[in-house]
């Protein structure tokens, strides 16, 4: 295989990243316009550096050749949560999705990581058209909760720093925070009901607030 020329090569995922927040996004505001809970409450997503590419093909013995097929996540999405029970619904909608197809899921939550970390990874086929036609792109979407997501930032800020290698007291308390913050997902699913009830009695009540507030500047 010729050198692989970066800036064409992440062109289509580039292009799957950006098209895949969007509809998720749109998922989202559909979801807000019929006044229905959204089990998606916020949608990130990035393309893999070229370094980062480069290194993982290093550490993971992956060929060039194989590239497209063997890295799942140079294009990646992130959703993130208020409820633990959103996160498997999220999943399902993935599967129910006809612009896209289910490869392979990995669930850390009910399989939590040694180091603690927890959340549900779903590898997606998706088709994107380009100049030259259709392509189809793998892509990883990770789906946490708002606290799962908080500990994985902090943990992986952590890891560049010691490259994985954390001093034990650090390991230990990495570990008690993601208890803690499993702690917090489990009583926040536990009053789930009442949450969403609130959010929606303020949902409903914000345009009569705004009208009032408007009403009494004139």
């Amino acid at each position: 295989m010729t050198e692989i020329k970066w800036n064409e090569f992440l062109i289509p995922y580039t292009q799957a990243v950006d098209e895949l927040k969007l509809k998720f996004r749109n998922a989202r505001k559909e979801f807000l316009e019929k006044n229905i809970h959204s089990p998606i409450e916020f949608v990130t997503g990035r393309v893999k550096t070229v370094d980062s590419i480069k290194e993982k093909m290093k550490r993971r013995y992956i060929s060039e050749d194989l590239l497209e097929q063997d890295m799942q996540d140079i294009a990646g999405i992130r959703i993130q949560c208020q409820f633990v029970e959103d996160i498997y619904d999220v999943a399902k909608l993935l599967h129910q999705r006809e612009d896209m197809r289910v490869i392979e899921e990995r669930d850390y939550i009910a399989n939590s990581k040694s180091s603690g970390y927890r959340s549900y990874h779903v590898v997606i086929e998706y088709p994107i058209q380009l100049a030259t036609g259709q392509k189809n792109i793998l892509a990883e979407v990770q789906i946490r909760t708002l606290a799962m997501n908080f500990w994985s930032t902090i943990e992986h800020s952590l890891n560049y720093k010691y490259k994985g290698d954390f001093p034990e007291e650090i390991n230990e308390r990495l570990k008690r925070a993601a208890e803690a913050s499993f702690l917090l997902d489990e009583e926040m699913s536990k009053i789930r009901e009442e949450i969403q009830d609130a959010q929606r009695y303020f949902t409903n009540n914000k345009g009569n607030i705004n009208n009032s507030t408007r009403s009494h500047r004139k």
